[in-house]
């Protein structure tokens, strides 16, 4: 692997673990919304072969579903 990727690697597994803890005081619906984001951009990114423009297409659409799964439940 080079140093570059490794470098990138490390860097985004620190922001990931360094971000879960402002995790803690969300509520669940703003859980699911940042999760919905998550897989919305990653599925967007895959679906697409990197394009950016997919990326945020699918973290936004990813990030409405998440945040409209168990609107109703109180």
């Amino acid at each position: 692997m080079k140093v570059q990727s490794k470098l990138a690697v490390s860097v985004a597994s620190m922001f990931m673990v360094l971000s879960l803890a402002s995790c803690s005081s969300m509520s669940t619906r703003d859980k699911n919304t940042a999760i919905g984001a998550g897989v919305g951009g990653v599925a967007g990114a895959v679906l697409t072969g990197g394009s950016g423009l997919g990326t945020v297409g699918g973290a936004a659409i990813g990030g409405v579903i998440g945040n409209q799964i168990g609107k109703d439940k109180k």
